[in-house]
């Protein structure tokens, strides 16, 4: 890590940098504050990535906090640190739009969980970030809102659907994002934004005060610039909730502990020979086979397999998604359905038609398929690797088709390597792996078994120090 007493911009810090930097007051968490307010304001013109900016209440949260630490106050591992999140995480009293027009004025009375244990430990709250509207769409557009921008170059997406998360972390108007993750929604925009964006192990995270998708496929998870951000982040959202009872009671591994020092000496690394390089690019490609260069550079082995069912996959998690979505939708569809744009009302439709006897099926084989991705894996490696999206970062133009018959493929051209991971149910951490030829950024996936986070966050952390990639940043 670089020395933020030596950085003129302090929004160009870490995560770990700005709560060091607080913590020591080095800066106040005021002055913090005040530097992602007066960023946001200048970029928001050009990146759209947020609905709200809640600049008084941040700056009264940065006042309470240097209070707390003038006192001599025990701070959390956020303390001062200025945060954002997708426009669907409820606080009580506060608007969260979903990114929708149907829910533009929808005021929650209860605070999401995974908001709660942010501010326990010491965050500030920026705003709400643009979003896929009700969190449908893998590139970010938003007919209602209007399309989020990539900071790396404002006319391609950001990935969706937590493209406000994306694009504000990507281009430093915070230190960190909450996303939702149904299909890649957290993988997505932290490859296209050239971020580290963690999916965990199904249920690992509470739900409470979250909107839903697909109860069957849907995970909160964080998006920051490095992998020990992340970690921290993560760290302090996962475990078992009384309010969540599908939030899973296992216990919460120190993350970041596996991030310091990481080595992967002996990590043995699985290597796909099917689906993940279907259609992908030469570029994708090279950067991919760099990656694991890297790694056998420091030790890891790389073993070739092949893995079973991912011809049936995307239809198993259509299958689960599409009911579960219409279910939550159906009566907005009936009354209301001139207030959806077309993209999300082309995709949620379908749902209606899925048979009940399509659905108990994906549920039933569900642990079946799982079970034997794992054997067929994990017998012979301790992670997967594969791309995260294995084509270059699409533009906004090319991806816009609304309701055209090209949509359905446009989409899943996009979910091609998150999908799967979604039905299986297993932790997944995008990570960047460098740039494509258009200048945007890549990134591929570390796949673990089930609550095997930290072994992900051990090999990506080895792998960043070596790269060093979150040090480039979007000009």
């Amino acid at each position: 890590m670089s020395d933020p007493t030596q950085m003129s911009d302090p929004t160009q810090w870490t995560l770990v940098e700005a709560a060091d930097a607080v913590s020591s007051k080095q800066i106040s968490a005021r002055e913090l504050a005040e530097a992602c307010i007066a960023k946001s304001e200048k970029l928001q013109p050009t990146l759209n990535c947020l609905i709200s900016l809640d600049a008084d209440g941040a700056l009264d949260e940065a006042d309470a906090a240097d209070t707390a630490l003038a006192r001599g106050d025990a701070i959390g591992p956020l303390h001062g640190v200025p945060l954002a999140h997708k426009d669907m995480f409820y606080r009580a009293g506060k608007v969260s739009t979903c990114g929708s027009k149907i829910r533009k004025d929808f005021l929650p009375d209860h605070t999401a969980t995974v908001l709660q244990r942010l501010a326990a430990a010491g965050a500030l709250h920026m705003g709400g970030l643009n979003m896929s509207e009700f969190a449908v769409g893998p590139f970010g557009h938003n007919e209602h809102w209007g399309h989020c921008r990539n900071p790396w170059n404002p006319e391609h997406v950001t990935g969706g659907s937590s493209s406000g998360s994306g694009s504000a972390v990507g281009g430093r108007l915070v230190f960190g994002a909450l996303g939702s993750d149904t299909g890649g929604s957290v993988r997505l925009p932290s490859a296209c934004c050239g971020l580290v964006g963690m999916k965990g192990t199904q249920t690992r995270v509470s739900r409470y005060g979250v909107m839903g998708l697909s109860f069957s496929l849907d995970n909160v998870g964080p998006l920051t610039r490095t992998v020990r951000d992340n970690a921290r982040m993560m760290a302090i959202i996962a475990g078992a909730d009384p309010n969540d009872l599908t939030a899973a009671n296992v216990p919460v591994d120190d993350y970041e502990a596996a991030t310091i020092d990481a080595q992967v000496k002996g990590l043995r690394i699985a290597v796909p020979s099917n689906h993940y390089y279907d259609g992908a690019s030469d570029d994708v490609r090279a950067l991919m086979e760099a990656s694991l260069k890297v790694f056998e550079s420091l030790g890891a082995t790389l073993v070739t397999v092949e893995v079973p069912d991912h011809d049936i996959l995307p239809d198993l998690a259509i299958a689960l998604r599409g009911p579960e979505g219409a279910v939550l939708h159906q009566a907005w569809m009936r009354d209301r359905p001139q207030d959806y744009g077309a993209q999300v009302k082309a995709r949620l439709e379908p749902g209606l038609a899925i048979s009940a006897t399509e659905y108990v099926t994906s549920q039933q084989i569900r642990p079946k398929i799982t079970q034997r991705f794992v054997d067929a894996v994990f017998a012979e490696a301790d992670v997967f690797h594969a791309p995260t999206i294995n084509i270059p970062v699409p533009s906004i133009a090319d991806t816009d088709v609304k309701a055209s018959p090209n949509f359905p493929a446009v989409v899943a051209g996009m979910v091609h390597c998150t999908r799967p991971i979604n039905y299986l149910g297993l932790p997944s951490l995008a990570v960047p792996a460098g740039f494509a030829q258009n200048g945007l950024p890549v990134s591929f996936q570390l796949i673990g078994r089930p609550y095997a986070e930290a072994t992900l966050y051990r090999a990506a952390a080895a792998f960043e120090m070596e790269t060093r990639f979150f040090e480039t940043a979007p000009s």
